[in-house]
């Protein structure tokens, strides 16, 4: 049987959800200068949680989105440091 967390497979994961994640900030910034309906910010915090911290910190900056918001310019970097830290443990227990 195929192995399915491979690092191949792991990395195609990252790039897709911080994708999905950039475009998430993008398409959530476009809505607030139309006024149109938001994405809940608690959607965009679960797809940092999902891996997505390197697309959501980039869409912030990029697009100049939740840049005011304490919670996102904290939130965001913690999430991936410690996701990070995870990761390299995992790795080190191996």
């Amino acid at each position: 049987m195929e192995k399915i967390f491979t690092i191949k497979n792991i990395i195609m994961y990252l790039i897709s959800i911080n994708l999905i994640t950039l475009s998430a900030m993008y398409i959530d910034k476009y809505k607030a200068k139309s006024n149109k309906r938001r994405i809940p910010e608690k959607t965009l915090f679960t797809l940092v949680f999902l891996g997505g911290g390197i697309g959501g910190i980039a869409g912030m900056y990029m697009f100049r989105h939740k840049t005011k918001k304490i919670r996102f310019i904290i939130g965001f970097p913690t999430i991936l440091i410690l996701e990070v830290i995870v990761a390299i443990a995992i790795y080190l227990t191996k």
